[in-house]
């Protein structure tokens, strides 16, 4: 059991950042972006923070400058993803939301190569051809509820949000030695917590909070306790005790939970681009993991 358990870790990990893309069209379609991310995050610094007490033992002291480094990660990957991704999902999706975000991995090694010049092998190119060809395919048929111009905007922006992820961790490598994982990922989320806080409360004005249905509050929930910090605890409790190439073959189970997801319970409609488009993306996440260790390392944020 021991030996599996890291596994199942990866793989409930995966699960659920899978799950987040369907819990954030839920939020997205009805409740306040602003308000349901600084309600996200709060919930999410509720359980880190006491856990950064407990597994340090005492406040962890870092540099002015990896603060100023970490915010502008925080800046990327919290804010700027969070935005690109729930503004996305009013427009498009969570089948074709899912497929896309699946693709950070390999966006991750093109800015890797273009900004820390780490070098890139032919797998790695073959790895970024089939994320673009995939991204043309699943954009070749729209859903019918959806128009043509409005999903590609939502694709856009979907694109926006693995960018943004995708520079979260390729510069997060600058201080991931300096600072354990459960610091970073609390500095990150708090930082995220205090751009959003203003944004959060000027749109919470006048608003009717009591008018959202129950579930509206629960997938806010979700999302910042199981969607973020489970998915975070089960990643990084699993992926030290896995083969690095083996870990990056688990990042496919993202879009694959998430068209699933989907289907099963937004009742989305299936479009035969989804499978293909799916299809490259796995593809191209295998090309990038069994690409030589000279390549850059992937990790996967939630």
């Amino acid at each position: 059991m021991k030996r599996i358990l890291p596994y199942i870790q990866i793989t409930g990990a995966m699960a659920i950042v899978g799950s987040n893309i369907v819990v954030g069209k839920l939020i997205a379609v009805s409740f306040p972006l602003f308000i349901a991310t600084t309600l996200r995050f709060a919930l999410a610094l509720i359980i880190l923070l006491p856990l950064v007490l407990k597994m340090e033992r005492k406040l962890p002291t870092v540099r002015k400058k990896d603060l100023l480094f970490i915010f502008l990660l925080a800046f990327a990957g919290n804010f700027l993803y969070s935005i690109f991704l729930l503004y996305g999902l009013k427009l498009t999706t969570a089948a074709e939301s899912g497929i896309i975000s699946g693709t950070a991995p390999v966006v991750t090694a093109a800015l890797s190569y273009l900004f820390l010049r780490e070098r890139i092998g032919r797998n790695k190119v073959v790895g970024i051809a089939l994320v673009i060809l995939g991204i043309i395919i699943i954009n070749l048929a729209e859903s019918p509820s959806h128009g043509a111009t409005r999903s590609l905007l939502g694709d856009l922006l979907i694109c926006g949000s693995v960018v943004a992820e995708a520079l979260w961790t390729t510069f997060g490598k600058a201080v991931s030695s300096k600072v354990s994982p459960l610091v970073l990922a609390s500095l990150t989320i708090f930082f995220g917590f205090v751009m959003f806080l203003p944004l959060g409360i000027y749109q919470s004005i006048g608003f009717p909070l009591t008018s959202l249905p129950l579930t509206s509050w629960l997938a806010v929930a979700y999302y910042g306790l199981v969607g973020t910090v489970g998915a975070y605890l089960l990643w990084y409790q699993g992926m030290p005790k896995v083969p690095a190439s083996t870990v990056g073959v688990f990042t496919g189970l993202v879009p694959v939970s998430a068209v699933l997801l989907s289907y099963i319970l937004l009742k989305e409609p299936f479009v035969w681009s989804h499978p293909l488009g799916m299809l490259c993306v796995l593809i191209a996440i295998v090309c990038i993991t069994i690409s030589p260790p000279d390549g850059s390392s992937q990790q996967q944020k939630s």
